[in-house]
């Protein structure tokens, strides 16, 4: 037991660093790009919206429940449910700022694995997560 907890507290010291960095570039960039420096990007169809929304909450990063918020302001800015449903998805479960981290606790493989696999779901179930809600509405 105290070799498994020597162990793990060496491993999280060595990967402090890293967090604090990608704490910091998300703080950043949260900052400094507000939701409505996004609004150019949506509006030409619904596939390409969802594309765009799919990457711009890749590159954002944040929580969950902050990520419907940020939706909210998008669909107030008229942008369409296909991108704010895509940005949603998106900011939880990919990173795109925090590959760097990932890759060193994970492993390369792993995370390039992994958010292939997490870009295409989020894009498929963001897009017909709306068509369905259109159909059943």
């Amino acid at each position: 037991m105290k070799e498994a907890l020597k162990k793990s507290l060496l491993s999280l010291i060595s990967v402090i660093p890293m967090i604090i960095a990608v704490i910091a570039l998300v703080g950043l960039f949260q900052t400094y790009i507000t939701p409505d420096k996004f609004s150019f990007l949506f509006g030409k169809s619904p596939f390409l919206d969802t594309l765009s929304g799919t990457l711009i909450g890749a590159i954002s990063v944040g929580h969950g429940m902050i990520s419907y918020v940020v939706a909210e302001g998008f669909l107030q800015q008229g942008i369409s449910h296909f991108g704010a449903g895509a940005f949603i998805l998106a900011w939880v479960t990919l990173g795109f700022i925090q590959l760097p981290a990932e890759a060193s606790v994970f492993g390369v493989r792993f995370t390039i694995y992994r958010n292939i696999l997490t870009l295409i779901s989020t894009i498929l179930v963001a897009y017909f997560t709306v068509i369905t809600v259109g159909i059943l509405s």
